[in-house]
């Protein structure tokens, strides 16, 4: 699946009001809350590709490669990659997909490789031709730059998951 499919995707779910806080968070930087634990303010946003594959009943494993795209002008993108696995529910098969994440901080610095680290909590999605996913995801570096506490993932395939999910990422440049 190409990138402006899984755009359109991402794109649909946030008009239509599938996930209303993610696109609220996709709006220009300011002061946020995630349940209230840390506050910071919207430095970017971590736009991720999860390779396409099969979930196998009890679970999938599937390789991610992301890039921190910041919202100062002029900043270098970021590179990450590393592995999403699911255990639980996950029954049929997706193409490659897409996945973003806003990224905070208490100010608007960044340091590279900051969002590398350990996320964990739970994933839900449903694909039948064009689908879309929820990940809750916690965790990281013991840093205060954190992701944002929901997502929104686009594919394309027949799928239906519902596990917990961890995602590891680890810093390529």
């Amino acid at each position: 699946m190409n990138k402006s499919l899984a755009s359109i995707v991402c794109a649909a779910a946030i008009a239509s009001g599938t996930l209303p806080v993610v696109a609220a968070d996709l709006a220009p930087a300011q002061s946020y809350s995630d349940s209230g634990a840390r506050n910071g303010v919207k430095i970017g946003y971590l736009d991720c590709t999860i390779a396409g594959g099969a979930g196998y009943i009890l679970g999938s494993s599937k390789e991610v490669n992301c890039a921190f795209k910041s919202t100062i002008d002029g900043e270098p993108v970021d590179d990450y990659s590393g592995a999403m696995r699911k255990l639980g529910v996950d029954l049929g098969f997706t193409t490659e997909g897409r996945l973003i994440w806003a990224v905070l901080a208490p100010t608007a610095g960044y340091h590279h490789g900051s969002l590398a680290g350990l996320y964990q909590g739970a994933s839900a999605e449903a694909t039948v031709g064009l689908g879309v996913g929820a990940n809750v995801l916690a965790g990281g570096t013991s840093g205060s730059i954190h992701l944002q506490l929901l997502s929104l993932q686009g594919q394309v395939g027949l799928n239906i998951a519902a596990a917990g999910t961890s995602m590891t990422l680890t810093s390529v440049n």
